[in-house]
């Protein structure tokens, strides 16, 4: 899901200058431009991982109608073939991630996976089929109680009547804010006694762009990542997200370059969260940069 909207504010992250249609924008690290240099010479050897809300869709008030930016699927159809392997890394479980994406209908997609719930779930586009564990009984335990929390921070009443529970199945529960008259307002009410909740039940919140995750520890990007690109045996790997929970994803091709291996990171630029802009080596306009990449990057290949 996401960064905290909590965090200092920021003049919005300024996307790469414009260029002619097509052409793959330059990131302005010389390790971005060496990953970039790397997948561009021998794709066979290289890999893209991309966050969903925020990256691949844009994010919208109500969860169940996020879908995938316009272009983004058949960019990936086009792209995808010529890579090694392809990933979608997300906070939601894997079966709605393939939903609202609509990642089981597009030629191209034999060689994605999607890895929900921070990777916890797994779904692969050559089997259609998901595996996931059982949920976690504090997850359950904090769906009897959250009613009762909600009620007593006032959430439920006025100007907080519309924040939405999204049960992630089974496996984390988010509390969204965004549709709410005071979003900021009701995002920071909750974050102390959501937080107390889920430290009863051994379990952490994440927050996110208007948005707190209650979920399992030892859940993050950053892991579900680095276990995918090992077992893709990928020698370059470029990472795209938009929020404060892709940091950890951030790191970990931090670690991935320190061990040899290329590296691109792009930031899904946004007003909202700018944290990433910081470490990206390359930010872009959001899901519609992201889309542009996607497809600049397909019609390099098919020329070279």
């Amino acid at each position: 899901m996401g960064s905290s909207p909590n965090a200092a504010p920021h003049s919005q992250p300024t996307p790469e200058p414009e260029r002619a249609p097509g052409s793959v924008p330059t990131p302005h690290t010389p390790a971005g431009r060496d990953g970039l240099a790397a997948l561009l010479a021998h794709p066979e050897r290289a890999v893209i991982a991309l966050d969903f809300d925020g990256t691949l869709a844009d994010i919208v008030p109500d969860p169940e109608k996020a879908r995938a930016h316009h272009g983004a699927v058949a960019a990936l159809g086009r792209l995808v073939p010529r890579l090694r392997a392809a990933a979608v890394i997300t906070g939601r479980p894997a079966a709605v991630a393939v939903r609202l994406g609509g990642f089981d209908s597009v030629p191209g997609l034999d060689h994605l996976t999607v890895l929900g719930h921070y990777g916890v779930e797994r779904w692969e586009a050559a089997t259609g089929t998901v595996h996931a564990p059982a949920p976690p009984p504090g997850v359950a335990a904090i769906q009897a109680e959250l009613p009762g929390v909600l009620d007593a921070s006032g959430v439920w009443h006025g100007t907080w009547v519309e924040t939405a529970i999204e049960r992630k199945g089974g496996q984390a529960i988010a509390v969204h804010t965004r549709r709410a008259d005071d979003p900021q307002g009701a995002f920071d009410r909750l974050r102390a006694p959501l937080a107390a909740l889920a430290e009863r039940h051994g379990l952490i919140v994440e927050p996110g762009r208007l948005v707190l995750e209650l979920r399992p520890p030892g859940m993050d990007k950053g892991v579900a990542l680095a276990e995918w690109v090992r077992e893709t045996g990928a020698s370059t790997v470029l990472y795209a997200g938009d929020d404060l929970g892709d940091l950890a994803a951030f790191a970990a091709v931090d670690k991935l370059r320190s061990d040899g291996l290329a590296g691109v990171l792009v930031c899904s630029g946004s007003a909202e969260v700018t944290e990433l802009a910081d470490r990206a080596d390359l930010v872009v306009d959001g899901p519609a940069g992201v889309v542009e990449l996607l497809g600049a990057l397909a019609d390099r290949l098919a020329v070279i």
